[in-house]
């Protein structure tokens, strides 16, 4: 795994980069996805280890997908070929959760491809709701079984299902087994807007 300091100077300089893209302030960011001013300040600086619940809410915020806030900038000279011992990972601090970036860093594409291992009685909810940009989103199975929960709507989901959403609802992840359960999540994201100043979340 990469480095926890790697990763959240990685974290804090797309973070900085996406808000001066938009125009954004850190009030006007705070007021947009109910994270405070002051943690988002920390987690620009590197000081921070966000959780994936904050940094969904951030992504929301700033019209993108959670897994883009871990991807490289998009870049025309990208190798499309991305090597696993290439692929950044990262373990979320509160449910320990670790996701891996499957895709291609930097390479232009409309689909994300994320791994995810979810540790035995773990549970990861995200109540962004509806995001500027719409999310569709898939999740397959690899191993192990899960719950997922869209709306109120529950999922038993074990290896080789599929389950398809639209991300801007309440989405919980939740693990009653007693071994981690491992899927991969597919992301298409509409077209993000040139600029986000009046966009509503």
């Amino acid at each position: 795994m990469e480095a926890l300091s790697d990763i959240n100077a990685h974290l804090a300089g797309r973070l900085r980069g996406l808000r001066a893209e938009h125009g954004l302030t850190l009030d006007s960011l705070a007021e947009r996805t109910g994270v405070s001013r002051s943690m988002i300040s920390l987690i620009e600086r590197g000081e921070s280890s966000p959780t994936a619940v904050i940094l969904d809410r951030l992504a929301a915020g700033l019209g993108v997908t959670l897994a883009s806030l871990f991807a490289a900038r998009e870049s025309p000279e990208a190798s499309p070929l991305a090597r696993r011992a290439e692929q950044r990972t990262w373990r979320d601090p509160e449910s320990g959760y670790m996701r891996r970036n499957l895709s291609a860093p930097g390479f232009p594409s409309p689909i994300e491809l994320v791994e995810v291992i979810l540790p035995p009685g773990a549970r990861v909810s995200y109540d962004t709701g509806p995001r500027s940009v719409g999310v569709s989103q898939q999740v397959w199975m690899v191993e192990g079984e899960i719950e997922p929960t869209v709306a109120d709507e529950s999922y038993r989901l074990e290896a080789g299902d599929c389950l398809s959403m639209h991300i801007g609802q309440p989405i919980s992840f939740r693990n009653h087994a007693d071994h981690p359960a491992r899927y991969v999540v597919a992301l298409a994201a509409d077209h993000v807007p040139a600029g986000l100043g009046g966009a509503q979340r």
